[in-house]
């Protein structure tokens, strides 16, 4: 594999580099900087971005940037969720069954969000992530989880993540301005500009362990073009170019590479 081909101690475009060594860009920063402030104060956040742009990867560096010691995280991603599968899901993290009516293990819920404040003294974040799937029904739901004492206090954070959809076709219509009216924070992620691919490029470079230029800088702008900034694209677009270079035993990818490349090997996922 091209890894011994260059040398590499680990694969640097994939899902699964460490929190700690993903590149984070000022975009990346500022969104973790508002969940942090969301979830010290429990408020409602809302994450939309178009696909591949790093909705996933900010959830990960949120879990990593909260701290055990402070806060529980719950996280689910569930396409076809509905009330009574959200309480099971949410309770089942926190060790508990649910109740065979969706208002018992709501009450349930909400009772133990309760004692993981007052008595281990963290704050709950709750994420709901693949939320543009949600039906109005479950996010009416979730408006009716999140202030439950009289309308006076919210007993936990709660994010919702998810495609740009979930606000252009759902929270702004009129249909949800109950829900809309509940939001204290909407955080849409962009696409890394052309200075941000190629620090992204030599950021996951740098976990592999490489020693050497690897692609040249007409190569990485062409990578920019084909990506258009988008870093699920930027990883396809490099690991491709990565094995074809090692095809080739070429020890240095330029411009010519990375094009045939998207010509080539990358059907139905660049332009």
């Amino acid at each position: 594999m091209y890894e011994i081909f260059f040398e590499m101690e680990n694969t640097p475009f994939t899902r699964d580099v460490p929190v700690e060594r993903l590149y984070t860009s000022p975009k990346i920063e500022d969104a973790l900087g508002r969940l942090k402030y969301a979830a010290d104060r429990q408020m409602f956040a809302v994450v939309t971005s178009n696909p591949g742009c790093g909705k996933s990867t900010l959830i990960r560096m949120l879990d990593g940037r909260l701290g055990r010691e402070k806060y529980l995280l719950l996280y689910l991603s569930d396409s076809k969720l509905t009330p009574r599968w959200l309480y099971a899901g949410l309770l089942g993290q926190l060790g508990l069954e649910p109740r065979f009516f969706s208002g018992d293990s709501k009450r349930l819920l909400q009772k133990e969000i309760s004692a993981v404040c007052t008595e281990q003294k963290k704050k709950v974040v709750c994420v709901l992530d693949e939320a543009h799937l949600l039906g109005k029904d479950m996010l009416e739901e979730l408006r009716f989880l999140l202030n439950h004492e009289f309308d006076s206090s919210s007993p936990m954070s709660l994010v919702l993540v998810g495609q740009s959809e979930l606000w252009e076709q759902k929270l702004r219509l009129q249909a949800y301005t109950a829900i809309r009216q509940r939001i204290d924070m909407n955080i849409v992620l962009g696409r890394l500009d052309r200075a941000e691919t190629g620090k992204y490029i030599a950021s996951h470079l740098a976990y592999s362990g490489v020693g050497k230029e690897i692609f040249t800088s007409g190569a990485e702008e062409e990578i920019y073009k084909i990506s258009a900034g988008i870093p699920r694209m930027i990883n396809r677009v490099c690991e491709k170019t990565l094995m074809y270079a090692c095809q080739q035993q070429k020890r240095l990818a330029d411009e010519h590479m990375v094009r045939f490349v998207a010509d080539h090997e990358m059907l139905g996922g660049v332009g």
